[in-house]
């Protein structure tokens, strides 16, 4: 249900939030892309021995795919070495307390699910130093190499005549399901690298570590290391720097002439109103033919300029959605005029309304950008 409820949370916010401009006016494009994960640390298994005695190597290998600013899978592998032990155990009145531990292999590949909380909450911003990523997941692990607790057991049984509750004793190879969540911390280095940490909690049967406890077996991890960034994270847009101005050149004055007859050419203003789907605010080649005519109209007459406003839908979304999604709207007509038919800037001028103001009856028709150029 938490996953669910981030990815449907996510889903809404990054369809608005996938653009950020620096205070310079550069843009950056949220670019999808795989990411590597390489790390290492330890493991606590959760027993009844003493903390320090359940300490044991761990590493972890990730390969995974951000599919938008907030949400992301991952393929990961889970290793190396698990532990278990008792303290103090007396099977009788008699018998000297026994103090115990034991370890076992093991690898544990699953999948996560992963949400990053900062660009869920606080914006797109792939200049973000410090990230906080939740993630929940599962897969199996695969256990073997439990010598250590077989052999104790029989030396329990059979000198000691003591037998101690290793009643989910297992030898060989063993595989369980295991479900698991946690956090990961990321430090930005570069656009390619972060520094992490991470931390899990994982869960299984009650069979893990021989013992029967009648509860789950955990174990939970403490990791560092570092996501590689397999591509390039975002496309950055940068404004067109200004052009200066020549310096005026002073001419001797003509003899002046008679004046001719100004002929006034009555030109008439073009408006074209660009639709968009709802939640996106790409241009659909059926509304292309548009921004054309608008850039035909401004080619034929040079001194023309044109004003694009966007609008959202009062319908759908919230006043921060839809905010961002009018000036989405607005800035694809404006990057069109430029990009595809070399509009000069200075000729353009654009605004956004969200959906305070609605120019059209019909709710749907709201999702607009109206361009009006004269």
């Amino acid at each position: 249900m938490f996953a669910a409820a981030l990815f449907v949370l996510g889903a809404g916010t990054v369809s608005a939030q996938a653009v950020y401009t620096d205070n310079e006016g550069n843009k950056y494009e949220f670019q999808k892309h795989l990411f590597l994960n390489l790390q290492g640390g330890a493991q606590y298994t959760l027993g009844e021995a003493k903390f320090g005695d359940l300490i044991s190597p761990n590493v972890q290998l990730g390969l995974g795919y951000q599919f938008s600013p907030v949400f992301a899978a991952r393929l990961q592998a889970n290793a190396w070495q698990s532990k278990g032990g008792w303290n103090g155990f007396q099977a009788n009145e008699n018998e000297a307390p026994h103090t115990q531990t034991y370890k076992w292999k093991y690898v544990a590949p699953g999948i996560d699910l992963m949400f990053n909380l900062s660009n869920l909450i606080g914006g797109y911003n792939p200049l973000r130093v410090f990230n906080v990523t939740a993630f929940i997941g599962g897969g199996v692990n695969i256990g073997w190499g439990n010598d250590d607790v077989n052999e104790i057991a029989a030396k329990l049984n059979s000198v000691q005549k003591s037998n101690y509750e290793l009643e989910y004793l297992w030898d060989g190879s063993k595989v369980r399901p295991f479900g698991r969540a946690g956090l990961e911390l990321a430090f930005r280095l570069s656009d390619a690298v972060s520094f992490t940490l991470e931390g899990n909690a994982n869960m299984l049967d009650d069979h893990y570590n021989s013992k029967k406890a009648e509860n789950p077996d955990w174990y939970f991890n403490a990791l560092a290391g570092f996501r590689i960034n397999l591509g390039k994270t975002y496309n950055k847009i940068v404004p067109p720097a200004p052009v200066p101005e020549p310096e005026p050149v002073v001419e001797p004055e003509p003899e002046p002439e008679p004046a001719p007859v100004a002929v006034v050419e009555k030109v008439e203003p073009i408006r074209r109103d660009v639709f968009f789907l709802i939640n996106k605010f790409d241009i659909r080649d059926t509304e292309a033919q548009k921004v054309k005519d608008i850039a035909d109209y401004m080619a034929k007459y040079p001194e023309s300029k044109v004003i694009v406003t966007g609008y959202a839908d009062a319908g759908t979304g919230n006043d921060k959605i839809n905010d961002r999604l009018a000036a989405q709207r607005a800035d694809a007509v404006v990057k069109a005029l430029k990009e595809q038919y070399g509009i000069a800037e200075s000729r353009i001028s654009y605004d956004s309304k969200g959906a305070r103001v609605q120019p059209f009856a019909e709710n749907d028709l709201n999702r607009v950008s109206i361009c009006i150029a004269e």
